[in-house]
This record gives structure tokens, C-alpha cells and sequence, in this order.
């Protein structure tokens, strides 16, 4: 008998695919991408997956967060045929100004089909946001899609006490800067140590300052850090943390570069930590907000890795 699993929305939209990073040894490509639905079409998980198309973020969406200068400049060097913006890491082509306003657009088409009766989104975009700040690309990253989706939440249906749980490998220093002096947002990031790591913040110290102080939580890891250090951390510091704030909806960056076969860390996950990450996802938006959990895929470049990786989180929060 095949199980059963709880209805998941996954957001996609075929220009992902056209955001060009310019092949070679550049690890965000649109194969992760197809790599990813590929392996899903052969899970149980498939008949419970209702897919949804992304819609393009409006301007005024993305100026909650960005400024105005900086989104002209992206657009400009993207239809100019430049090949990278701020630094070589962040490769772009014609058609990638499209694809990162459809990337953070498709994070808000998540949130509209939370507020009308989706209780799980999974989406699946790119590029990935969480580095990218105020007036400046990072990492991949070109508007910063959990924090303009966090905003979102907030202006356009009220949802004040929002938590953005970030469990990439890397910090997300860009929802940090956002977030860092506002108490209505709780930012939490476990990551690779910022001494060993990109970017080189989020250290345990960094709390948030002036009204924020106290909604910024970082977990950093030693390398080698493995599952049970990871549930550790969540079990002692996070959960804690999240029953004094109290989330009305919990967002969640979701990036499988932690994994021990990916390259871009020197953290040691399995492939099945993702299902009990998923579960504990899950578990904390019954918890806290009616079951009510936006994931946003953020990092993940072995392309085996991270589609087992998004397989096994979606099976675990879908249970």
C-alpha cells in the first residue's frame, strides 16, 4: 500500500531554467533544478505534489528590502550582456533579470496559496536570495527572496511575528542585515563556522542590535559537523528560542550544501538528516502557526545530493 502524505504546493516556473551562469566550473546551473524534478517524478511522495507557476514580483515588492538604484543597475547589466554583477561569482545573462524577479515572485505566489488554504510550499527557484543585500549581489544571490517574501507576509496580510529558519551551509548574511534591528522578524541561521566559511559572518555573538537585539540567532558549526550535531543544535538552542518568539508563519531557507558529498562546505550531513529536518519543519509550523511553512531552496551544488536531499525534506514535511 503506497503512504500517504499531506498535500504540497511546489512553485517552478520554466525561465529558472534560462538564467545562465555561464557553464564551466560555476556550481549554480539550471541542472540542479532538473536534477530535482527528475527525482521526484519517481517518489511516492509525486502523487501529493500539486505544481504550481510562479508569478513575477512586482517592483515595489522587491524596494521593500533593495534599493532602488541597485535593481536599475541589476536590470541594466543584465540587458547590457554583461556577464557578472559586483563579482565574477554572480554570473548573469540576458534573460536573468526575468528569472530573479520570477525567483522572488514565485516565493510570494507560495505565500498567497498559504493564506488560501495551502498548508506546505516547497519552492523551488532560482537563483537562490539569501546573501544578496541591500545594494549588493553575493554568492549567487541577486534580491534576496526570504526577505522580501518576510515582507511580504507582513504588509500584505498582516502576519507580524514572522521566523526565517535558515539551515544552509552558509550564512545568510543578507536576511541578517535585513532583519538585524527589526524584533518583528526572528532571523535563525545554523551554518558552517563564518572562520571557515563564506561569508565570513554569523557568528554567535551577532544577536541583532537596538529593538532587534535578541531576534537574530546563529548557530555556527565546526567543520566536520554532522547529523547529530545538527538535531543537537536544534533541540538545545533553536526550539527554545522559537517558544519564546512564538511565530505567526515560519519561513524557511532551505539549502542542502551541508551535505557530506557537496563540495561548497566541510559540514558532514546525511542524506536522511533532510527527512528529519523536514519533519521538525513541520512540527514547528503545527506548533506555532496552523501548519503554515513557506520553504524557499537557497543552496545545494552536488546535483545527486541535493535532489535526494529535496526529496527527503519534502517526504519528511509532507508526513
Amino acid at each position: 500500500m503506497m503512504p500517504r502524505f499531506r498535500p504540497l504546493a511546489i512553485i517552478s516556473h520554466p525561465h529558472y531554467l534560462l538564467h545562465d551562469t555561464g557553464g564551466g566550473e560555476h556550481p549554480e546551473v539550471a541542472e540542479r533544478l532538473v536534477a530535482i524534478r527528475r527525482r521526484l517524478e519517481k517518489s511516492p511522495l509525486f502523487p501529493a505534489i500539486r505544481e504550481k507557476t510562479a508569478r513575477t514580483a512586482e517592483r515595489s515588492d522587491i524596494l521593500t528590502y533593495h534599493d532602488e538604484s541597485y535593481l536599475f543597475r541589476l536590470e541594466e547589466t543584465a540587458l547590457r550582456g554583461q556577464t557578472y554583477i559586483d563579482h565574477p561569482d554572480n554570473q548573469i545573462c540576458f534573460e536573468s533579470f526575468d528569472s530573479i524577479m520570477l525567483s522572488a515572485g514565485g516565493c510570494l505566489t507560495g505565500i498567497d496559496l498559504l493564506e488560501q488554504g495551502e498548508d506546505l510550499v516547497f519552492c523551488g527557484v532560482r537563483p537562490p536570495g539569501h546573501h544578496a543585500e541591500r545594494a549588493m549581489a553575493l554568492g549567487f544571490c541577486f534580491v534576496n527572496n526570504a526577505v522580501i517574501a518576510a515582507r511580504y507576509w507582513q504588509r500584505r496580510y498582516g502576519r507580524e511575528k514572522i521566523a526565517v529558519i535558515d539551515w544552509d551551509a552558509h550564512h545568510g548574511n543578507g536576511i541578517q542585515d535585513a532583519f538585524e534591528e527589526d524584533p518583528s522578524v526572528f532571523y535563525i541561521s545554523i551554518h558552517e563556522h563564518p572562520t571557515f566559511s563564506f561569508p565570513g559572518t554569523g557568528y554567535a555573538e551577532e544577536k541583532g542590535l537596538g529593538a532587534g537585539k535578541g531576534t537574530t540567532l546563529n548557530v555556527p558549526l565546526p567543520p566536520g559537523a554532522d547529523d547529530g550535531v545538527f538535531l543537537q543544535a536544534m533541540k538545545k538552542v533553536v526550539e527554545p528560542a522559537l517558544d519564546g518568539f512564538r511565530p505567526e508563519r515560519i519561513i524557511v531557507s532551505a539549502g542542502f550544501d551541508g551535505h557530506r558529498l557537496d563540495d561548497m562546505s566541510g559540514l558532514a550531513y546525511s542524506t536522511d538528516l533532510y527527512g528529519l529536518i523536514g519533519e521538525k519543519m513541520a512540527g514547528m509550523g503545527q506548533k506555532y502557526c496552523r501548519g503554515k511553512v513557506l520553504s524557499i531552496l537557497e543552496g545545494g551544488y552536488h546535483l545527486d545530493a541535493l535532489a535526494a536531499g529535496v526529496e527527503q525534506y519534502l517526504l519528511g514535511l509532507a508526513k
